[in-house]
Order: C-alpha cells, then structure tokens, then sequence
C-alpha cells in the first residue's frame, strides 16, 4: 500500500544460549502504515521487546536477527551496513526504552542528552542545538530551568518525559514506545500516554506501543497486534478486537483486565505460564493453556487466518 511505512515479514530473531535456542521472534509478519499507532501487546517473555529492537538492529548478544525482512519506506534495513542503519536510528526510526534511569547517562545534565543527540546527526550550532533542546522540554512539560538538571534529580515520570523528548529530537516517521509506562503510576501513566497521544498527532509520526496491559492501548492504537511465545498470533482493529476477541488467548488478556465500573467482575487470570522459549510445545504454543484445544492443536502448528477485513487470527478454530 501507498501509506505503509514499515513492513515486516517472516522475521526470526533467535538467542542462543547454552541451554538451547531460544526463538523470541519466529516468524511474525506486521506492518505499520504512515501516522498510525499500533499497540503490540502479550506478557513478558512473549518477544515483544525482542521485536522492537530487531526493528533498530540493537539486538543484543547472544541474540541475532536469523531471517526475515524489515521494509522501512521500501528499504530492507536488514540489508544496510553499519553507517547506513546509523542514520536511520534516531533521524527516521527511534525508540523509548523502558527504564529511563537505565538508559540517561547519570553523569550527563538533561540538555547535553538532547543538545548531543540534535548534534550527532544534524549540521546545528550548539546554541541552536540548545533551543531546539528547550523547545522540546517545553513541548512534554519540563520547565526551561531544569535543562542544567542531573537525571537522579528528575521523578520516574518526569524521566520518561525526557526520554519522549529525546526520541522526538529529530522529527522521525516511527517512534517504537517499549513499555513507556509500567514502572510509573496509575495517574502519571495517564498523563504520559495523553501526552504521547498530543505529540503523535502533532508530529503525524508512527507509533509502536509495546505494552504487557492490553488497557493500556485500548485509547490510543488503531490496530493492536497479539504476541505469544514469540508469533503474532492476532491482529486487529482495536474496536472489534475488543468487542469479539479471535484468538483464545486475546480473550484470556482481556478477561483478566479489571473494570471498575463492574462491581460484580469476577477476575479471571491465563492459567499456567508461557512456555519456555528454548523448549516450545508442539503444534499450537498456546495449546497447554487454551480451554478450547483439541488433539489438531497438539499436532500441528495453526496457519495464520485472515477473517473479515483487516483482521488475522492464528488458530484453528477460524480455519
């Protein structure tokens, strides 16, 4: 399609460790269109992170991309050398890691982060650099003042924002959010994905969402996008995955999500755990723990399944 930014396909991206294989990313197709948010959403373990850096090349060792293509505005980025994948991240594709603490430098004052960062990849005078620096602060909410701050002297939401600020820092087409919100607060949460929804709009950039907490999405994706045991196993438009969830483990996550307005909601959970990356189960992955399987779903691997428009589901119940 005309509008389609990224396109992935058959991507693998394996760690191999002494204990076995572990195949975090085995075989998933997705694609993004220009502008739109798509949630990616599974429980830790489920390759989603894995994903998100495959996408940047950052995969770090013993894990390695095995197979696959990443089409970014119809380049494969899997093919570029090192220089060239260096002026796609950041300028084009960047990303928001989970632990802000983890990924400022504790050292570096917050200006230098963003007036380096602006600098490294665009011709800018260093006081051109540090307005751009404070009109980017100004645009997530940072007071001027706190530019000469050290990361320590910044709360966890506060952290984030700066991280959004850094990851805005060179207008890129795709901006990949892992887990932006699972360390802070029920209230900061809120404010930081409306204010990640702002900034989307303003900047019409792409959005990856990687999140655990399928609520998390439900009011800012367009499309969201089921990982298990590393596949894709379902992606849809997010009203009708919320109204008539496909795949059996789709409806697990959204039964376990608490609804305060129901006094009567009966909180289910998955039961069991996912399985072992390195020692997966036979035929469907998702099979010891579905209350739906069947002795097809212990033998063979299920195909992916288009129903409807726009919608796939990986299971046999759709074939």
């Amino acid at each position: 399609m005309g509008d389609e930014l990224l396109n992935i396909r058959g991507l693998r991206t394996y760690y191999f460790t002494r204990v076995g294989t572990m195949r975090a990313v085995d075989g998933v197709d997705l694609h993004v269109r220009k502008g739109e948010t798509v949630g990616l959403v599974g429980e830790s373990g489920s390759g989603k992170s894995t994903l998100g850096l495959s996408i940047l090349r950052l995969v770090p060792p013993p894990g390695r991309i095995v197979g696959g293509e990443i089409l970014f505005d119809g380049r494969d980025l899997l093919g570029l050398n090192d220089k060239e994948m260096l002026e796609v991240r950041g300028r084009r594709i960047s990303m928001i890691f989970q632990d802000p603490m983890a990924s400022l430098n504790p050292l570096m004052r917050i200006g230098d982060h963003l007036i380096e960062t602006i600098m490294a990849h665009e011709r800018v005078t260093k006081q051109e650099a540090k307005e751009r620096a404070l009109s980017l602060l100004d645009r997530v909410g940072i007071l001027p003042e706190r530019l000469n701050d050290y990361p320590h002297q910044f709360s966890g939401g506060m952290r984030q924002r700066v991280m959004i600020a850094m990851a805005l820092a060179l207008n890129p087409d795709l901006v990949i959010a892992d887990e932006p919100v699972t360390a802070l607060d029920v209230v900061i949460q809120a404010q930081i994905m409306d204010l990640m929804r702002k900034l989307k709009s303003l900047h019409n950039m792409a959005l990856i969402l990687i999140t655990h907490d399928i609520s998390v999405v439900a009011e800012v994706a367009e499309r969201i996008a089921v990982m298990y045991a590393g596949q894709l196993i379902e992606d849809s438009h997010v009203i009708p995955l919320f109204e008539e969830p496909l795949h059996p483990y789709t409806e697990a996550l959204l039964q376990a999500v608490p609804n305060v307005q129901l006094s009567d909601q009966v909180l289910r959970y998955i039961p069991g755990t996912p399985p072992d990356l390195a020692h997966l189960p036979s035929g469907c992955r998702f099979h010891p723990r579905c209350p739906y399987a069947s002795d097809i779903c212990r033998r063979q691997e299920p195909p992916q399944v288009r129903v409807g428009q726009g919608r796939m589901v990986k299971c046999f119940r759709y074939v």
